[in-house]
């Protein structure tokens, strides 16, 4: 069975940092495309960033250059290093296992002085 679990929410102060984890199983990481997705109550679910099998990274335009998506296979796990946090970035934030379309419970980040 096919299960991700996010963990790592936190309350950060605006120009922080935070890195966000996703456990995988029933799969190998390694071996999907994976993403991240954010959603603020009251509104859709935005599309955060893309690691395909063969290391391919894609993000937002909102937070390309501050967001790095990876992965380590031997923990079967997927990572989304959050950078220089503004107060927009406040969201649950959900990874999924895309050929599945299995997603996890998500985790709170909030940025907030």
């Amino acid at each position: 069975q096919v299960q991700v679990v996010e963990s790592g929410g936190a309350l950060v102060q605006p120009g922080g940092s935070l890195t966000l984890t996703c456990a995988g199983s029933g799969f190998s990481v390694g071996d999907v495309i994976m993403t991240w997705h954010r959603q603020v109550e009251g509104k859709a679910r935005e599309w955060v960033a893309t690691l395909a099998p063969g290391g391919a990274t894609f993000y937002a335009d909102s937070v390309k250059g501050r967001f790095t998506v990876s992965r380590d296979e031997g923990k079967n796990t997927l990572y989304l290093q959050m950078d220089s946090l503004t107060l927009e970035d406040t969201a649950v934030y959900y990874c999924q296992e895309f050929d599945s379309q299995t997603w996890g419970q998500g985790t709170q980040v909030t940025v907030s002085s």
